[in-house]
């Protein structure tokens, strides 16, 4: 069955950096388009960054263009998030999504997802 295991959120100051991972397994990895989305208490869950199947193509939320970036390594299985510049208003768990189709649209929904990473920015 289709698995994704987040790691590396954590604790840090603002304007800190962290590196969110995904490890997927039991599909088709590079032919699926992926995604992270976020959850703060008491909002709903919301995209925050998401990658074509070939890494070709991104797409960010305004909030987070020009700090985040996403990126996978297909040979991997793998998806990352490279937090920068981190805000207090970044604190959330953070959630890996996979799409069934090669390419992101808001249009559809993720037909997976992790069990998400807490991340902490203190002011």
């Amino acid at each position: 069955q289709v698995q994704l295991v987040e790691s590396g959120g954590g604790l840090v100051q603002a304007g800190g950096s962290l590196r969110l991972s995904c490890a997927a397994s039991g599909y088709f990895f590079s032919g699926w388009a992926m995604g992270w989305f976020r959850q703060a208490p008491g909002t709903e869950r919301e995209i925050v960054a998401a990658i074509d199947w070939i890494g070709g193509t991104t797409y960010y939320r305004d909030s987070v263009k020009g700090r985040f970036t996403i990126s996978r390594d297909n040979a991997k299985n793998t998806l990352y998030l490279q937090l920068d510049s981190l805000k207090p208003e970044d604190t959330a768990v953070y959630y890996c999504a996979a799409y069934r189709r090669p390419s992101y649209s808001s249009t559809y929904p993720p037909d997976y997802w992790g069990q998400g990473t807490q991340v902490t920015v203190s002011s």
